[in-house]
C-alpha cells in the first residue's frame, strides 16, 4: 500500500484509490481498527426468545455464542474453551443449558460459567492447582441492544451504543419499531460472494444512481408499479450519525393513503401512528418520503421496498406488499464477503401479511433474488479488477453531487422532518460520508486492549 495518509486524504476528497477494494494490507488494518472498535450487529432478541436459546455469530475472525441464560439475560461469549482454545459450540443455533467442549470435556453453563472440569483433583490438584470457581468464557468487551438488535464491540472503551448510532437511530425505528412489540427475524440466509465488504455497504447507504441501469429489467417486467427506475432521483438521500440511506418520494396523499400505497393494511397503519414519533409521521405524511435502503457503519444494511407479489390470493394477482430485510456484510478477506440476510417483520402483523411479505423478500433480496443477482455481478467485477497493478494508478471519482469547489450541485433540503442532512436527486453524499468514517477509523490508533489470564493459581 502506498502512503496511508495520502490514501485516506484522497478518500476524504471523494477521489478513491481503486485498490482499497482489494488490498490485503488495508484489510489487516480494517480488522484491527474498524471491526476492532465499532459496534457490530450480531443477532436479534427474537432469535433467542427462550432460556437456553443461542446462535453463533462472528465479528470477522472472532466467534461468539449469543445466548439467553436461565435468568433471561442476553450474553455474548467468545467461543473458545479456557483450556486449549477449542471452539466450545460447533452448532450455529440451538437450545442448551450447558456447552461442553468436545476436546477435553470442559463444560460451561449458558451464562458462560465454568462448571465441569473432568478429573479436576487428579489432573490439577483441585482448586489449589486450577481455580475453577469464578471462571467464565470470555465475554464480549461491550454489549448492548437497540430495539432488540444485539450489538457488541471488541473495544472495552467503546462509547454507549445509543451515542454511537447517533441520529441514525431515528431511521432504524422505521425498520425495527412499527409497533411497541417490535420485529421478529427469519433467517439468516447465508452466502459468500467474491467481493469486498465495503462495496455492498456503500451501495445500500445511498446509491440510487445505479437503479435505472443495474435494475432496469426489474421495472420493465412490472415488478414495481413505478413506470421508470429513474424515479429514484425524486427521492431523498440522508446521512445522520453513523449511517444514511435512500428514500422514495411517495405520491400526494394523507399519511394513511401513503402507507396504503406501499401496501400496509389499516391495522398496521394504526399501530405505526401510535408508535412513531411526530417527526417519523411527518417525514412520511407531510414530506412524502418513505425509507428504502440504508447502511449503518460499518457493515449493517437494511432494505424496505414494496414490489408486486403475484398470486397473492383473494383474486388479487398483483398485490403490492412491503418487506423489510436486515443484512450484514461479514468480511472473509480483502476479496470475499459472507452475506447474512434476515427477513424482518412486525410481530403484530397479520399472518397473511407475514407470508406475502416473506415471499416479496425472497423474490427481491433473498440469496436468489432479482435485485441480488443484478448487484453481485457488479460487485464481483469491481473487486477482481481492483486487484491489478493498474488499479493502483487510478483514483475513482466519487464526487457526484459536488462542484469543483466542493459546493453541492443542489443545496440540502431546508425542510426535512428527519435528522441529519438530506438532498434530493442523485449524489454520492452518503458513500463519501461512509468512507470518511472508514478513513477516520483507519487513521486512529488501534484500541487499547489488555490480556486476561484465566485459571491461574490463587
Amino acid at each position: 500500500m502506498r502512503d496511508q495518509g495520502a490514501v485516506l486524504e484522497d478518500v476524504r476528497q471523494g477521489m478513491i484509490p481503486a485498490h482499497i477494494y482489494n488490498d490485503d494490507e488495508i484489510f489487516a488494518l480494517e480488522k484491527e481498527r474498524v471491526f476492532g472498535r465499532s459496534w457490530m450487529f450480531l443477532a436479534h432478541e427474537s432469535e433467542i426468545p427462550h432460556a437456553g436459546d443461542y446462535v453463533v455469530r462472528r465479528v470477522v475472525d472472532d466467534s461468539f455464542i449469543v445466548s439467553r441464560d436461565e435468568s433471561g439475560a442476553v450474553r455474548a461469549m467468545f467461543n473458545m474453551c479456557l483450556h486449549r482454545g477449542m471452539q466450545v459450540c460447533r452448532a450455529e443455533m440451538g437450545n442448551a443449558s450447558h456447552f461442553r467442549c468436545p476436546y477435553h470435556g470442559w463444560s460451561y453453563k449458558n451464562d458462560g460459567r465454568l462448571v465441569g472440569l473432568p478429573f479436576h483433583a487428579e489432573a490439577y490438584g483441585g482448586e489449589e492447582g486450577f481455580r475453577r470457581k469464578g471462571q467464565t468464557l470470555l465475554p464480549a468487551p461491550s454489549l448492548d441492544t437497540y430495539n432488540g438488535l444485539i450489538f457488541v464491540s471488541l473495544d472495552p472503551a467503546a462509547p454507549p451504543l445509543r451515542e454511537y448510532l447517533g441520529d441514525f437511530a431515528f431511521y432504524l425505528d422505521f425498520y425495527t419499531r412499527q409497533s411497541p412489540e417490535g420485529i421478529e427475524l427469519v433467517g439468516p440466509q447465508r452466502w459468500r460472494v467474491k467481493a469486498n465488504w465495503k462495496i455492498g455497504a456503500e451501495n445500500f447507504a445511498g446509491d440510487s444512481y445505479h437503479t435505472p441501469h443495474t435494475h432496469s429489467s426489474v421495472v420493465e417486467i412490472g415488478l414495481f408499479r413505478e413506470p421508470k427506475a429513474s424515479k429514484r432521483k425524486e427521492g431523498a438521500l440522508y446521512w445522520a450519525g453513523r449511517g444514511g440511506g435512500t428514500t422514495y418520494k411517495l405520491p400526494p396523499g394523507t399519511l394513511d393513503e401513503r402507507l396504503r400505497y406501499v401496501g400496509y393494511p389499516d391495522e398496521m397503519i394504526a399501530r405505526m401512528r401510535a408508535t412513531w414519533s411526530d417527526a417519523h409521521l411527518a417525514m412520511v405524511g407531510d414530506d412524502g418520503f418513505m425509507v428504502s435502503a440504508a447502511s449503518a457503519f460499518p457493515n449493517l444494511s437494511l432494505v424496505h421496498n414494496w414490489p408486486k407479489v403475484e398470486d397473492a390470493g383473494d383474486g388479487a394477482s398483483d398485490e403490492v406488499v412491503p418487506f423489510i430485510s436486515l443484512r450484514q456484510w461479514q468480511p472473509v478477506s480483502a476479496d470475499e464477503t459472507e452475506v447474512l440476510s434476515w427477513f424482518a417483520v412486525d410481530r403484530n402483523a397479520p399472518q397473511r401479511f407475514k407470508e406475502l411479505s416473506y415471499k416479496a423478500y425472497l423474490m427481491c433480496f433473498g440469496s436468489t433474488g432479482m435485485f441480488e443477482q443484478d448487484d453481485v455481478e457488479n460487485w464481483v467485477s469491481i473487486t477482481s479488477t481492483a486487484a491489478g497493478s493498474m488499479a493502483r494508478r487510478l483514483r475513482l471519482n466519487s464526487r457526484m453531487g459536488l462542484l469543483a469547489d466542493d459546493k453541492p450541485v443542489s443545496p440540502p433540503l431546508a425542510h426535512f422532518s428527519g435528522p441529519g442532512v438530506a438532498y434530493v436527486g442523485f449524489g454520492e453524499y452518503n458513500q463519501r460520508a461512509m468512507l470518511r468514517a472508514w478513513a477516520d477509523a483507519l487513521e486512529a490508533p488501534p484500541p487499547e486492549v489488555g490480556t486476561v489470564d484465566l485459571g491461574g493459581t490463587p
